[in-house]
């Protein structure tokens, strides 16, 4: 996969870490992803880069200890305008949580929920475009919003970004695929059971790594859990985790990479 030198607006361009303590979830991640990392300053509250083959993939911070979340990871759409993409949330039924704002001369931010209560942040590059490699061994590959009203959701994310929708076939679960002009983007995935019933609706990343099997015993052995053990699919074998704080994520072996 060629590095990313930008992200189409509309589709998903970078993802952070809400760390349950920072510095014991870089040498977790290290551990399972390979990652290195880049502490930022103070100023940025050590704002964590971390890098794969010298590519910026992710981000670790500290998570507040009244933080209103759970340690979890977040997502964020690139936009072509945040204020304006902020508005059109609003317009569609979701809620404005971090008002859009300036980060530093990097690009313009704001996070907010859908319409079923799924958070997501949308990013405004300027200097920094968002992940500089994906859908390669530690790098993001999925992403996917689980929530209680998968209709509403899909059609709150093709309203707000131009996608369209296609339904899995399968009556054991109702999942959308989205697209945008073509190419698959993220998924919408209606919970239910056995999904328990305190699950709050939220975005799901998946990590490319080169052995599921492997990776899963990685994140047991280094303190984290194995909530789905390793299964096939026709996407790739994968697992879903979650790290020791009880961030959730899933991890695959590709069956082949997708479309650039």
């Amino acid at each position: 996969m060629p590095t990313m030198t930008k992200h189409e607006a509309g589709t998903l361009c970078w993802v952070d870490l809400m760390a349950w303590d920072r510095e014991k979830a870089q040498a977790f991640y290290a551990g399972v992803f390979g990652w290195t990392y880049e502490v930022g300053g103070p100023e940025t509250n050590h704002y964590t880069m971390a890098r794969q083959k010298g590519h910026d993939v992710a981000a670790l911070m500290q998570r507040e200890k009244d933080a209103p979340s759970p340690p979890m990871w977040n997502l964020y759409f690139s936009v072509e305008d945040v204020d304006r993409t902020l508005a059109r949330v609003k317009e569609l039924g979701g809620r404005e949580m971090v008002a859009a704002m300036d980060v530093m001369d990097l690009g313009r931010m704001a996070f907010c929920q859908d319409s079923t209560g799924v958070p997501f942040g949308l990013w405004q590059p300027k200097r920094f475009q968002g992940a500089g490699l994906v859908n390669e061994p530690g790098t993001m590959t999925w992403h996917e919003a689980k929530t209680r009203d998968g209709a509403k959701a899909r059609d709150f994310y093709c309203a707000l970004f131009g996608f369209t929708a296609d339904k899995m076939p399968g009556e054991s679960m109702d999942y959308w695929v989205l697209k945008k002009n073509g190419k698959e983007v993220c998924g919408v995935m209606q919970l239910a059971p056995p999904a328990p019933a305190d699950v709050p609706p939220h975005w799901m990343t998946t990590f490319s790594v080169k052995n599921t099997d492997e990776a899963a015993a990685t994140v047991a052995r280094l303190g984290g859990k194995v909530l789905m053990a390793p299964f096939d699919s026709p996407y790739g074998r994968i697992s879903l985790v979650a790290d020791p704080g009880g961030a959730g994520f899933g991890i695959i072996t590709l069956a082949q990479p997708p479309k650039s």
